[in-house]
């Protein structure tokens, strides 16, 4: 059975489309989101209601306390025994998301050189990682190997850590060892190709009703509550301005543009990344009944 992917950037409709499709599908869902995972992050995340889910199973959503550290490395540890879980009760496993990292994760293993592990060298880094975050030791990557720097997600803890280790190890980069992606799966995937203007305006409508509906004070309970503000998942955009806006003061319009702009630029990555995604099919932007129309008779042909 292959599996669906719906992917693209934020505010596309991923998650709505996704919910169609495992109802035509007998599928169940797989949230492939960095910060789907934190609980009581709701309205930033845009996180799926219950109704929202129509009775479709989803996993890999509210499975971190907001203070946890989550990387890519515990994403695919916690989500391919669910995927062959899906696949062993006949389900259609979909994957569905914007984060392309944890979604390569659960679609390729990757081969990562023939380099010895070196347990020293790999705690030193361990314990700067656990002193100085992720991004101290993602820069640390990206002064002697930009490349894997440029292909590893900051958060992904191990694999930072073993292409530093063999650069440590052998003067080498491991950007230069060629590694090979080796697909888990069959699948293919889909993602809706809007025109930009049209996908900045569901942006900016998008940030407008995650304000209404009490952004804000979503981020001053998770302070209150003792989550710090240096946490991984405050990080996440539209919570880190938030929490900037409640520090320094200023206008709540000005906090406002700032997410929406660095929402729009977290969307043109998104769309690089998935670019260069095999199997991808890119919809042009329709009603999702229709939309699901195409998927399903695609995914079944």
């Amino acid at each position: 059975m292959k599996i669906l992917v719906i992917c693209g950037a934020t505010a596309s409709g991923k998650s709505e489309l996704a919910v169609e499709c495992a109802r035509r599908l007998n599928g169940e869902i797989i949230s492939c989101d960095a910060f789907l995972v934190y609980k009581r992050l709701n309205i930033g995340t845009a996180k799926p209601t219950e109704e929202e889910k129509k009775g479709i199973p989803h996993f890999l959503i509210d499975v971190a306390e907001p203070d946890e550290n989550f990387s890519v490395s515990d994403f695919e540890r916690r989500a391919l025994p669910i995927v062959e879980n899906v696949l062993a009760r006949g389900k259609t496993p979909i994957l569905c998301g914007g984060t392309g990292f944890y979604m390569n994760a659960l679609l390729y293993a990757q081969s990562f050189g023939n380099v010895p592990a070196s347990e020293e060298v790999r705690k030193k880094y361990e314990k700067i990682f656990q002193e100085k975050g992720g991004d101290y030791v993602h820069g640390l990557l990206k002064e002697v190997d930009p490349e894997s720097a440029e292909s590893l997600h900051v958060n992904d803890r191990v694999r930072v850590v073993r292409a530093l280790e063999i650069f440590e190890l052998t003067g080498k980069k491991k950007s230069d060892q060629h590694d090979e992606k080796i697909p888990r799966y069959p699948f293919v995937g889909f993602a809706y190709d809007y025109p930009r203007g049209e996908l900045y305006a569901r942006i900016e409508r998008r940030v407008d009703g995650m304000i209404e509906a009490g952004l804000v004070e979503e981020v001053k309970e998770l302070l209150e509550s003792g989550v710090p503000e240096y946490a991984q998942s405050m990080q996440a955009i539209g919570y880190k301005e938030v929490v900037e806006y409640l520090k320094n003061g200023g206008m709540q319009s000005t906090m406002s543009d700032i997410i929406k702009k660095n929402t729009r630029n977290y969307a043109k990555r998104q769309l690089t990344f998935f670019k260069r995604t095999e199997n991808l099919h890119w919809l042009k932007p329709s009603r999702v009944e229709e939309a699901t129309e195409e998927i399903v008779k695609i995914y079944e042909n």
